[in-house]
């Protein structure tokens, strides 16, 4: 391999080439790729006794990636789902090889043909009507704090927004008139528009009024006039989960989480009769099938479905006997 293709160079080439200047790929997916790289590289230099930069690329071949994220599974504890990560930024880049390094065409095809892991698709949660006002009732709204919770929590309840992208709002993101809306920039830098209710815009006309800290830009920003972080916001809706589960006692049973407020503006648009396309564009999902897991957690749905169903009749045939050895055997598995 010449030194112009060798790994360094191919992993660098990746990373400013093909992610920053060609796909223009967001940040996270930046860091995300750069985590499962340092993790591999590190892995594959334990393993070869070498160091990164000494790497060749032969060295990172099928066996070994798969022992490598099986190594992800058993010494780090990581889910199904971050193992499956990791294995997306591996198979990126050797997408990217392919074009880079042809003569390596065999090698790269068994890379490129490992599976990822099927794993176990819990059901979401997410809040009823009580739960929420019990969630919303929580911030003290005689408080400059309390107000701009109690906004944020509505905002966040009403339109199913993203903690990344609840946090990277602005006042000039919200529209009102005609039409109101709030407007975000959501997963692989798309923008997309979200209609406010008439009570939500009411709630967010009177919090835009009150003079910013420090002229922030921000639309919910700290005493300091920063932008909230993630943990913040995690933070004050466990904060305000606990004072909701004195009054709501079904919310102890349940973990509150930015994402579950995602999904409970889901299931609120669901039980409304929205369709499905319509709630999959209100939410940027890239695929129907991610919103299909909506359905799933749905038991109105399915009780209405079974309801529907006509009355079985006649006794049942007793149990199943295979009529075959083979058969038998399969039915026991």
């Amino acid at each position: 391999m010449s030194r112009t293709s060798s790994l360094p160079a191919l992993i660098e080439s990746f990373f400013t080439e093909r992610l920053m200047r060609q796909q223009h790929v967001s940040g996270h997916t930046i860091a995300s790729y750069r985590d499962t790289f340092r993790l591999l590289l590190a892995f594959a230099s334990h393993r070869r006794k070498t160091s990164p930069s000494e790497l060749e690329l032969r060295d990172l071949d099928a066996p070994f990636i798969v022992e490598f994220l099986e190594d992800q599974e058993t010494q780090r504890a990581v889910s199904t789902r971050t193992r499956n990560l990791r294995l997306t930024a591996i198979r990126s880049f050797f997408r990217f090889v392919a074009f880079e390094e042809p003569a390596h065409s065999a090698h790269i095809q068994r890379v490129l043909a490992v599976p990822s892991k099927r794993g176990e698709k819990k059901l979401i949660h997410f809040l009823n009507r009580r739960e929420i006002e019990a969630i919303l009732n929580a911030p003290d709204r005689a408080t400059w704090l309390g107000r701009r919770d109690h906004a944020l929590l509505s905002l966040a309840i009403q339109t199913g927004l993203r903690l990344s992208e609840l946090t990277s709002l602005d006042r000039e993101s919200i529209k009102f008139g005609t039409g109101a809306h709030v407007s975000c920039v959501g997963k692989g830098r798309k923008e997309r528009c979200t209609p406010l209710s008439k009570p939500l815009t009411t709630i967010l006309q009177r919090w835009l009024k009150e003079p910013p800290p420090h002229n922030a830009l921000a639309l919910f920003p700290n005493v300091h006039g920063s932008r909230l972080s993630a943990d913040a916001v995690q933070y004050l809706l466990g904060k305000y989960a606990k004072i909701a589960r004195a009054h709501c006692t079904s919310l102890r049973q349940k973990r509150i989480s930015p994402h579950v407020l995602r999904h409970t503006a889901a299931m609120e648009l669901l039980q409304a009769g929205v369709d499905r396309s319509v709630i999959a564009l209100w939410f940027g999902h890239e695929s129907m099938e991610t919103t299909q897991v909506y359905l799933h957690a749905h038991m109105a749905l399915k009780e209405d479905a079974l309801a529907k169903l006509p009355a079985m009749k006649g006794r049942p045939n007793g149990r199943y006997r295979p009529p075959d050895r083979l058969l038998q055997f399969l039915h026991t598995l």
